[in-house]
């Protein structure tokens, strides 16, 4: 039974490294500029990880089958190596002290680095179970926005203040538009529990926090639709808080931005189905 269990060990090894390294399950191609730095950084991970989980379960199996009980022998006690210990501890300990400060330079370039002044300003507020964006305007300007003023039963998710007049031209959906090769910001709220925000080919994930403005900038590079879901655990329904992200050309989205409120709901449906 033990050498049955060692090759089982051996065998898994085996077939997760093969798995992993024939790339089929791999993320969606990125389309951000943070992409292939958080790509380089997930490469190196789990490579360290791979070959750590490959030689620790090579090692179990090993010591199965060399070790294993024979017959009615005993087990028996033995203190191993104080010095082996102490030398794996450390090398262990310098390997992931070092990529954890390679990965703070990724995620110090993604939260530290200014949002240029030409971003393209958008407001996510999530909820359960559903992702909605506040929208500026012709004129460009988000309005106040009113906790008080939320009325689920009348589609109202973000409580836009219509009294405020750079409001009265914007509007909300559940859908995220984008310009593509143009800087974008996101400030991200949360009207009840902690979401996530993450859209796989961007590479991107930043919670929203109730009680918080959280902001996030980043460009697009790719024209497409995109899928965005939520990937913090926020409720029974957490796998149905799903949306788009639609990367559109230039001219479309300024003549998306130029539409009055109501035409502007209507077109953004066209451009889901075209995409």
């Amino acid at each position: 039974m033990g050498k049955l269990l060692g090759l089982f060990l051996f065998l898994l090894a085996v077939g997760t490294a093969i798995l992993f390294l024939g790339g089929w399950w791999w993320f969606p191609e990125s389309i951000s500029e943070y992409g292939p730095l958080i790509d380089a950084q997930f490469n190196r991970t789990l490579v360290v990880v791979g070959v750590a989980f490959c030689a620790a379960q090579i090692a179990l199996g090993y010591a199965i089958i060399r070790f294993g009980r024979k017959g009615n022998e005993r087990a028996v006690y033995t203190h191993g190596s104080s010095k082996l210990e102490l030398t794996w501890t450390v090398i262990t300990a310098v390997v992931f002290v070092a990529l954890a400060i390679l990965g703070q330079r990724v995620w110090a370039q993604f939260h530290l680095d200014e949002t240029p002044p030409n971003a393209k300003k958008v407001e996510v507020v999530a909820q359960q179970f559903q992702w909605n964006f506040h929208y500026p305007g012709p004129d460009g300007a988000l309005g106040r926005t009113d906790r008080k003023l939320i009325n689920d039963s009348a589609l109202d998710f973000v409580g836009i203040d219509r009294s405020d007049p750079a409001a009265q031209d914007d509007a909300e959906l559940t859908t995220l538009a984008i310009p593509v090769n143009q800087p974008v910001e996101l400030t991200l709220r949360s009207k009840d529990v902690i979401h996530s925000f993450f859209v796989p080919a961007l590479r991107i994930k930043q919670d929203a926090v109730p009680g918080l403005a959280v902001r996030m900038n980043f460009t697009a590079s790719r024209i497409g639709k995109y899928e965005l879901t939520c990937a913090e655990l926020c409720g029974n329904l957490h796998h149905n808080m799903k949306s788009f992200m639609l990367v559109l050309p230039d001219n479309e989205y300024n003549e998306l931005m130029a539409l009055p409120s109501d035409d502007f709901v209507v077109r953004m449906g066209e451009l889901l189905q075209r995409y």
